[in-house]
């Protein structure tokens, strides 16, 4: 039921509130409006005078996201962008993200293609591993807890929010523990025993299960008959839940699912590789062969050394602003005299260098063209000074300055530093082949 717009503050703090996204015991959800950053925000505000076991509970679980404001800069998280402490109703500034929740997705007749869920479980992945690194276990991923970014019918992007019931490792601060969602809980949280990131491995791959098979793994109308089930029963094979379910897949889901934690994947990198190799070798069904998703894209910029030295979160990036290009043999990329501000890194293929018709260089998968483009400190010195060709079909990521300065200043100074690399490198070659020449010395001497 739609609230009232006299029911809705004008303002929490210097925000304009728009409306109200959702409601709970303890909270309360606006959309809002940052009129200095011209950006719509969400905003998670306590409620005044709840039962005095839920504002304590609920005020330990505010602390908790409120010690990541500003903290987490992932593509797949929900950015905390600011934490007010405001009386009685203290709130949280987050990054507003216009979708739904993955719980739509988790009805027999609203199920998403199995190539979709393979990429939701990698982004997820990536997302959690990002946490990891930084000490936190977010201890209740579960579909509600994932916004999904719609292109039409197809789920184009996730991000992971609510961190309130997060385990920050490095925080001296007094933490709740036995939190989470029981239907998705391993056993060791179930236990209350000590975490690491396999435990939010467990309950990603419960969150799988619950989106291929249209059913959580368990399920039970009391609770100790359910966590009866988490310690002893074994989920039924999604093979026989589903057309379409591979026997690889069902054994991923399984193996992030294993009741004992050491059977599990070791490591999150560990984890979205097998996704990732699931997709790239089709033992995930795929709706369309055309379609090249994310993963495969990541994992593929993971592979070239010009990317070496990017972390994942500056790789997500490249992934999502790079335009990627398929050529055929005999396009030309740049010829002699030319210009143009577009530069290249070869994904995949090989094109040739010629210098006055002679062919001086081939290149492969991980080589740069054309990155004077952006390189070059005045427009004259931009011009192309060979005829640069496609040998063998070949997959460009290409980009321009205008494309490049849009991303973060972290994402820029590694393509700075992956350049002055290539730069070297082919200094480095030309002084040995200069060295060659003088030590042949003039012909008859």
């Amino acid at each position: 039921m739609s609230t009232p717009p006299q029911d809705l503050p004008s303002h929490i703090g210097k925000y304009r509130v728009v409306s109200r996204l959702g409601e709970g015991a303890t909270s309360e959800v606006f959309l809002a409006r940052d009129e200095f950053r011209q950006t719509d925000v969400a905003i998670k505000r306590l409620r005044q005078g709840v039962i005095d076991d839920y504002e304590r509970l609920s005020a330990a679980f505010f602390a908790s996201e409120a010690a990541l404001a500003g903290r987490l800069h992932h593509p797949n998280v929900v950015q905390i962008m600011d934490a007010v402490s405001d009386g009685s109703a203290p709130y949280l500034v987050m990054e507003y993200v216009p979708g739904l929740t993955l719980r739509r997705f988790c009805r027999a007749n609203r199920l998403l293609p199995l190539e979709q869920i393979a990429e939701i479980g990698f982004k997820c992945a990536m997302a959690l591993n990002y946490c990891w690194k930084q000490g936190l276990i977010h201890r209740d991923i579960k579909p509600a807890n994932i916004l999904a970014l719609m292109d039409g019918d197809r789920v184009a992007d996730v991000k992971i929010t609510d961190f309130g019931s997060v385990l920050n490792l490095d925080s001296e601060r007094t933490q709740v523990f036995r939190v989470g969602s029981l239907a998705y809980m391993s056993v060791e949280q179930v236990d209350g025993a000590d975490l690491d990131a396999r435990a939010d491995m467990y309950s990603l791959s419960a969150m799988l299960y619950h989106l291929v098979a249209g059913r959580p793994p368990f399920a039970a109308e009391q609770q100790p008959a359910l966590m009866q089930q988490i310690y002893t029963a074994t989920p039924e094979p999604l093979t026989g839940l589903r057309d379409g379910v591979t026997p690889a897949l069902d054994a991923l889901v399984r193996k992030g699912m294993a009741r004992r934690r050491e059977e599990r994947f070791a490591s999150w990198d560990e984890f979205a590789r097998a996704l990732s190799q699931l997709v790239s070798s089709r033992q995930v069904p795929r709706a369309t062969d055309a379609e090249v998703l994310d993963s495969e894209r990541f994992t593929l910029l993971r592979s070239l050394e010009f990317f070496k030295g990017f972390g994942d979160v500056e790789l997500w990036e490249v992934v999502r602003r790079a335009r990627w290009e398929r050529h055929d043999p005999g396009h030309a990329l740049y010829r002699k005299g030319g210009r143009g501000n577009a530069f290249h890194i070869i994904a995949n293929g090989l094109v040739d260098v010629f210098r006055n018709g002679i062919k001086v260089a081939a290149l492969g998968a991980g080589a740069s063209v054309g990155e004077l483009a952006y390189l070059a400190p005045s427009p004259d010195m931009a011009v192309h000074s060979a005829d640069v060709m496609v040998a063998t079909p070949s997959t460009m990521i290409s980009l321009t300055p205008d494309v490049l300065r849009q991303m973060s200043l972290t994402t820029r100074a590694m393509f700075d530093a992956a350049f002055i690399h290539v730069l070297v490198r082919r200094l480095n070659v030309a002084w040995q082949t200069v060295d060659r020449m003088a030590g042949a010395g003039p012909q008859g001497a």
